[in-house]
């Protein structure tokens, strides 16, 4: 029994010998130091899976992402040897992710997914990698109801239940996200609840369909948009319903926009600029970053939910402030 815990405890005390190590790095930066801090704490627990031997958990020199590719690979030849190691999955999904492979992190907790369906921490890592991997950032229905799962197993956890409103308001149920989120303000900080009470002002306001409020006409465009429409494309073809949303988001960061600009078929083609006055979020505005991707979408239905039937641009990334128009095509 006692060896069956030690590729575990190897894992820990990897990580945990390379974050003392490597705690200078803090200073050149957060990503710096966590990319060191996994790479070493996922070399030292690969290799002592592939070999057995407790030496392996050394602390090796030089991190990098050489390092944690080397890591990846040795943990990936361990998990074909024993496969049902739950914690090995994630762990790969984890090392993936930060390499940016956001399609095989998606993979690796899927797996862990299904051998660990009643850890919520795991259950909440997966959706969030299988929504970071979808082209337009959405929680799938496989996501969603690892997040109600992981809701239910842990209620009081935060991240599970900012994830689970945000994947219920891409269906349109902004209601129950608004609600969701209104339980998380009594246990969150003064900052942290001021930004989410701006959320679930959002989230309720568009449950009780609401006309969209006009964008502030004193904030400055940052970054000007055209959006061309395809040339098979007729607006008569399209039911009335039909809506153009232009958005910006976080590169890398969660599916909700940073802005947001929704405006009829018919005013198409357009140029369509975004500022500050476009932000959903208050506390952090378009103008708080320093790169966003954006792109438009084609909604059937005017929700700002997207289904099969909508049509979507590749994201286009820019710097802001933006000189010059973004141009955006769709397929």
């Amino acid at each position: 029994m006692v060896t069956h815990w030690l590729p575990m405890v190897a894992a820990v005390a990897a990580a945990l010998l390379a974050a003392v190590v490597l705690w200078p790095l803090r200073q050149q930066g957060r990503r710096s130091f966590v990319l060191g801090v996994v790479a070493l704490g996922v070399a030292g627990a690969c290799l002592y899976l592939l070999v057995g031997n407790p030496r392996a958990a050394q602390v090796q020199p030089a991190p990098s992402v050489a390092t944690l590719r080397d890591g990846v690979e040795a943990l990936q030849q361990a998990l074909q040897r024993d496969p049902q190691r739950a914690d090995g999955w994630a762990l790969l999904g984890r090392s993936q992710a930060e390499l940016g492979n956001a399609a095989a992190a998606a993979d690796a907790f899927n797996r862990a997914a299904a051998l660990a369906p009643d850890e919520p921490g795991v259950l909440v890592e997966a959706a969030q990698a299988r929504a970071q991997a979808d082209p337009g950032k959405q929680f799938d229905d496989t996501a969603l109801a690892w997040l109600q799962r992981a809701h239910t197993l842990s209620p009081d956890a935060e991240r599970a239940s900012w994830l689970l409103g945000i994947a219920l308001r891409q269906r349109g149920r902004n209601a129950e996200a608004a609600d969701l989120w209104s339980t998380l303000l009594p246990r969150l900080e003064p900052g942290a609840a001021q930004a989410l009470q701006a959320q679930i002002a959002i989230a309720r306001e568009a449950a009780s369909q609401l006309p969209d409020a006009p964008a502030a006409a004193a904030a400055p465009a940052l970054l000007q948009v055209r959006v061309h429409l395809p040339a098979s494309l007729k607006a008569s073809d399209w039911p009335a319903s039909t809506q153009v949303f232009v958005l910006a988001r976080a590169v890398g960061g969660p599916p909700m926009p940073v802005a947001a600009r929704k405006l009829p078929l018919v005013g198409f083609p357009a140029t369509v600029g975004l500022g500050d006055g476009d932000s959903p979020m208050p506390t952090a505005p378009l103008s708080a970053h320093r790169e966003v991707e954006v792109l438009a979408r084609i909604s059937r239905s005017g929700s700002a939910n997207r289904s099969e039937d909508d049509l979507q641009t590749a994201p286009v990334k820019v710097s802001l402030p933006h000189d010059g128009v973004v141009e955006l095509r769709f397929p």
